[in-house]
């Protein structure tokens, strides 16, 4: 099906892929190497090779443990940074940087720095999750020019992907817990620093987790997604429901606001592609929440390969829960003393708009970390082909759930020098809510106007 070839580009370790078939599963002997001596229950490469060591299972057992407040703590307190990058020397590692990160370095170089610390592969997922993308392997396929997936259920369809749309689905159909609540808060702070927090309330069900599931209803939705606004008072009480479907082409996203003012629901088919981001003051799109959503079809995606590069992960400082979002929230960028970065492999992927197609992003260039199908650097560029906005998420492994997700996620503005930041919650009590119950009937436009309050 595919042959790999390891190769050595400017320093950094690539993996080029000649493909010669498409929109098949790999054969099975393929599919039965996943969690085998070379590979790891999801793909990744997993004995030690080049500069990142082996994958051993995730958190080490024993490690880490709840605070008073019910958050995750650092299992690894102990670590200390071992050389810290700056304006003054980031180009002896630009072979393991992305255009993005040496553009910050370019526009902050008396505050942004990156800790490098010792590379930990944390990652872990459920048994079921690595069952379900060991089947996925030799089953699941490609619909509509990349644009939806057959047989696929939950896991990460594509674990030897074969094309750059492969990847990023992997990364949008990605295991988060099978249903997940929590109270976050988004900030988009002036060029001064100064800011206030928009906090929400939020959840997603994946439709297989819902109480009355049956794949033969709405079989074309990923999952069910809810957002409520706490504060600030203006915004308050404001609630977008959105059905998030496989197939976005053939089925578009389906999305209702509920508006407090005016005590209606209405449909809202612009939260989708470059629609604005709610209450972002004009700092993201619809598609740059959890770095990228949504359907694939505007744009055509290249698979660039492997590499090594120096990414956010295992981010515990950023959920202390002794911190106050002041502590974080800085101008320019976040506070980059609460940050570690560690080299991990990570996926190259570039998503060119398609010709006769619409969006505010040219091109977005994505790097994907390989033991979680995150999105974890992605570079945004105009229609003059001008590096625009930087993103870059915040890694962290939720091991008391076997959940990798993010800390934070940010988005920076290189023209206006403002950012966004989203994900915020130390101030908050208690950590993420897993694994509890919601029927179809709570995921309705009737029931989002029950729910609806000024």
């Amino acid at each position: 099906m595919f042959k790999q070839q390891a190769k050595i580009w400017g320093g950094a370790v690539a993996l080029s892929l000649m493909i010669t078939g498409a929109n098949a599963g790999v054969p099975a002997e393929q599919a039965a190497k996943l969690g085998g001596d070379e590979f790891t229950p999801m793909g990744a490469i997993k004995k030690a090779e080049g500069n990142i060591p082996a994958w051993l299972g995730g958190v080490p057992a024993g490690k880490g443990g709840l605070d008073a407040k019910g958050k995750i703590t650092n299992p690894f307190p102990e670590d200390k940074p071992k050389f810290v990058i700056t304006a003054a020397n980031y180009k002896d590692y630009s072979a393991n940087l992305s255009d993005g990160q040496k553009a910050m370095f370019a526009k902050y170089p008396d505050t942004y720095r990156m800790p490098v610390y010792e590379t930990r592969r944390t990652a872990s997922y459920p048994e079921t999750i690595y069952a379900a993308t060991k089947a996925n392997a030799t089953n699941t396929v490609l619909l509509d020019d990349g644009n939806g997936l057959s047989n696929f259920v939950e896991g990460a369809p594509f674990p030897f992907p074969q094309s750059g749309v492969e990847v990023v689905w992997n990364h949008i159909t990605r295991y988060r817990g099978g249903s997940v609540a929590r109270v976050v808060g988004q900030a988009t702070p002036q060029v001064n620093g100064d800011f206030t927090v928009v906090r929400f309330q939020d959840e997603f069900t994946f439709r297989n987790k819902l109480t009355d599931y049956d794949p033969n209803v709405d079989a074309n939705v990923l999952f069910y997604f809810k957002q409520d606004v706490l504060s600030p008072a203006r915004l308050a009480g404001n609630v977008l429901l959105v059905h998030e479907t496989l197939d976005q082409v053939k089925e578009p996203r389906k999305a209702w606001v509920y508006n407090a003012g005016q005590r209606r629901v209405r449909r809202a088919p612009q939260v989708a592609y470059d629609g604005p981001g709610t209450a972002s003051d004009g700092l993201r799109t619809a598609d740059n929440f959890d770095m990228f959503n949504g359907s694939p079809d505007r744009y055509d995606w290249k698979l660039d390969g492997k590499m090594e590069m120096y990414i956010p992960y295992n981010s515990y400082a950023l959920k202390d829960g002794k911190l106050k979002d002041s502590d974080i929230v800085k101008a320019g960028h976040i506070n980059q003393d609460l940050t570690r970065y560690e080299l991990h492999r990570v996926w190259k992927v570039t998503a060119t708009l398609k010709e006769g197609k619409r969006h505010i992003y040219a091109k977005r260039v994505f790097y994907f970390d390989e033991d979680t199908w995150q999105a974890t650097e992605i570079d945004h560029y105009d229609g003059r082909g001008s590096l625009w906005r930087v993103a870059e998420s915040h890694n962290v492994m939720y091991y008391d759930q076997n959940v990798p997700w993010y800390a934070v996620e940010t988005l920076y503005d290189l023209t206006s020098g403002r950012y966004l930041v989203l994900g915020l919650d130390s101030e908050e009590d208690g950590g993420y809510e897993y694994n509890f119950k919601r029927s179809q009937a709570d995921y309705t436009p009737a029931a989002l106007r029950r729910e609806g309050v000024r």
